[in-house]
């Protein structure tokens, strides 16, 4: 889809709706929606992000799933939230008490549905979201009632830091520790 810069416009502050289910093996957690994903009501839908690619690479689908695909992500034991529920350009649109705020509400998200795993996709967002400003890539010590915490390189097309390949691996990582707990996957 293409959608014309006044339409991108006007997507600002939409919220995308979850891709959740109560006892996900994962629940992936971006920074905020977009707005290209506020645009089309799907997450990671700008065309240079790189989550689907990964997600496939690191083994959580049978296929490389696209936006308007998202739904199929609960058959395979995986959703999707966000930090920040709002629509924005950009991340740095949002301010530390927005991520601050996010983080709580997240807490209470994750009480009540209960996945194994949150993977935040942003080791900076998740620092911000939860006070935690030594945290690195990778398992967390934190943890939200019996939910286990990853933080993840942001999959956005901007993080030249990690290739995708780096972050399949990554994400393989998870998938790993996600699916292993008792001989899944």
């Amino acid at each position: 889809m293409r959608f014309t810069p006044e339409e991108l416009q006007a997507a600002r502050d939409r919220l995308v709706p979850d891709v959740a289910a109560s006892g996900l093996r994962v629940l992936f957690c971006g920074i905020n929606p977009g707005l290209m994903s506020a645009a089309t009501g799907h997450h990671f839908a700008r065309p240079g992000n790189r989550f689907w690619p990964v997600l496939h690479a690191a083994g959580f689908t049978p296929r490389r799933l696209r936006p308007e695909e998202q739904e199929e992500l609960l058959a395979h034991g995986v959703g999707i939230t966000n930090v920040v529920a709002r629509a924005t350009a950009r991340a740095d649109e949002l301010t530390t008490e927005e991520f601050r705020e996010g983080g709580r509400l997240l807490a209470e998200k994750v009480a009540r549905l209960r996945p194994r795993w949150l993977a935040v996709a942003g080791v900076t967002a998740y620092r911000v979201a939860f006070d935690d400003k030594r945290a690195t890539v990778g398992p967390q010590p934190r943890t939200l009632g019996d939910t286990r915490i990853w933080a993840l390189p942001n999959p956005s097309g901007l993080n030249a830091h990690w290739t995708p390949a780096t972050m399949a691996e990554e994400y393989g990582r998870l998938r790993a520790a996600a699916f292993a707990e008792d001989g899944d996957g």
